[in-house]
């Protein structure tokens, strides 16, 4: 028959092209005082795709960006998928061991990293290239940019379905994995995020989410599908964000929890004269933030999901009929979880023999999920590929119930991960940290109620017979060993720990003595 005149490959970087033809002279980035319209954003994505191919990138050659908020991370969602290129947006908040598992796993040709972050990848073997963030000309990513050819390189995606980043976990079960992203996928859930945002071409988006989490959602290929305008954001500051809420005329942000606390109660913080809308995720908000957030003129939309996801794969819509709840109700049934987006397969709650449990409210399974929104699979590593899809479903882990009107509600985590400020903490790796310290003879780990972060670790330690340690000395060690924000913020010394009869310890035990009082598991 010929080619397929009805058919084209999906992939995001269209999106830019699109905004950038029927939108050229409009604002793109803003960024402190730089501003790019979309002629130049395209450009600057050119140069950089150019530069890369030219430097001998091939196709599927990983491209790490170790970066906050800044254009140069905005440009790469665009610039290394363009190349024929994988993107490995690192998290900036891990130790350089992390940083460099990462690297070598993925196998980084490249590395591109801000100056104040370089020295996570100091070990790298790869080239890279250093961003001092200043958009001036002897900045040695502008630089990188200005010796590449403007032409903007011929396009080598053959397959939609082909990897267009990895994004790592936080190794929760050990080391962390890869998940693969495909050009499709990442279509698909930008256009996901367009419509459960209520985004349109008036979109001034706010960068308080970090890019490095899971793409930013996808934010970035969202925003520019609507030629909204991205607002960059070197570091979260409460103070900076209500300035820019004025002076930008936001519209949307995205945000964990711990970040919107932060935000409704700095001193800035003052109701609204035009409504902002805020995509929660990363933990359960609690009815009284969202009911704080609306009385700020900020509409909150409670979403979820997973790195393995994409980020946000349901939605806590709201429908009519609450509007004429009382507050603390309305709030209440916004925290849920909520279903699929409108780009996505029902999400299910079922029992270990992959069937549907009753929507009471009551019954507990597990959240599993598959369709256009799933990760392909975890890169190099195929039996937790198999794993994770058993039965034909990703399996989530977390346990959760479903309720007659067919939104899902989060009860517990199967895996003990702690939910620290929207970042995932590893219980596992917390106490083999614990347990490297000499004095140590056991550690358990488990999460604790925290006002500002929702969820803390707590360490459980018995120590050697004859060795003594104190708590401060326990969590320096830690902060030595892994990221700081891993580190337990709390350390209590045992005679023992509670263990079955097989000498498994319950940490189930630990976890009910910290949560009592508590109405909930998971914050």
């Amino acid at each position: 028959m010929g080619e397929k005149v009805y058919r084209t490959e999906l992939t995001p970087v269209s999106f830019l092209r699109r905004s950038a033809f029927m939108f050229p002279e409009k604002t793109a980035v803003v960024y402190g005082d730089r501003r790019y319209t979309y002629r130049e954003f395209e450009r600057r994505v050119d140069r950089l795709a150019s530069g890369l191919r030219e430097a001998g990138l091939r196709g599927g050659d990983r491209v790490a960006f170790i970066c906050p908020n800044t254009p140069p991370l905005l440009e790469a969602h665009f610039a290394v998928p363009a190349a024929g290129g994988v993107l490995v947006a690192i998290n900036t908040r891990l130790s350089p061991e992390e940083v460099g598992y990462i690297l070598e796993h993925s196998g980084a040709r490249f590395v591109f990293a801000d100056a104040g972050l370089e020295h996570l990848a100091s070990g790298a073997e790869a080239q890279r290239v250093r961003i001092d963030d200043t958009g001036a000309e002897v900045d040695p990513y502008e630089d990188f940019l200005a010796a590449a050819p403007p032409e903007p390189p011929e396009s080598p995606l053959g397959d939609e379905e082909e990897t267009i980043s990895l994004n790592y976990t936080s190794g929760t079960t050990g080391r962390p994995k890869g998940v693969m992203y495909s050009h499709r996928g990442a279509y698909i859930c930008a256009l996901g995020n367009v419509i459960e945002a209520g985004m349109g071409y008036e979109t001034r988006y706010l960068w308080t989410l970090p890019m490095f989490h899971c793409n930013g959602w996808t934010y970035p290929w969202a925003v520019t599908a609507v030629a909204g305008t991205h607002v960059c954001l070197r570091r979260v500051e409460p103070g900076r964000i209500w300035r820019l809420f004025e002076e930008e005329g936001i519209t949307h942000y995205c945000a964990a929890p711990t970040v919107q606390v932060g935000i409704i109660n700095d001193e800035a913080a003052h109701r609204l004269p035009r409504p902002v809308r805020a995509m929660i995720a990363g933990a359960p908000p609690s009815p009284t933030l969202i009911a704080g957030l609306g009385d700020l003129n900020i509409d909150p939309v409670h979403i979820y999901g997973l790195t393995e996801t994409y980020g946000p794969i349901t939605t806590s819509a709201p429908r009519k009929e609450w509007e004429e709840l009382p507050a603390e109700e309305r709030a209440r049934l916004l925290a849920r979880q909520g279903n699929a987006y409108v780009t996505a397969d029902i999400v299910r709650v079922v029992d270990e023999n992959l069937q549907d449990v009753p929507r009471d409210g009551e019954t507990m399974g597990e959240i599993v999920m598959r369709g256009n929104m799933v990760m392909k699979g975890y890169f190099e590593n195929e039996e937790a590929t198999r794993e994770a899809f058993e039965g034909g479903w990703f399996h989530s882990g977390d346990v959760a119930v479903w309720h007659p009107d067919g939104y899902v509600e989060i009860r517990d985590r199967r895996k003990d991960i702690i939910i620290s400020g929207g970042e995932n903490i590893s219980t596992i790796e917390v106490e083999q940290a614990v347990v490297s310290h000499p004095a140590v003879l056991e550690c358990a780990v488990v999460a604790i109620p925290d006002e500002k972060w929702g969820e803390r670790p707590k360490a459980f330690v018995t120590l050697k017979k004859g060795h003594n340690a104190t708590e401060e000395e326990i969590i320096e060690h830690c902060k030595a060993k892994i990221a700081r924000f891993k580190a337990p913020s709390a350390v209590e010394f045992v005679e023992e720990l509670p263990k079955t009869s097989t000498g498994k310890v319950q940490k189930f035990v630990l976890r009910e003595k910290e949560w009592a009082g508590q109405e909930k598991r998971v914050h």
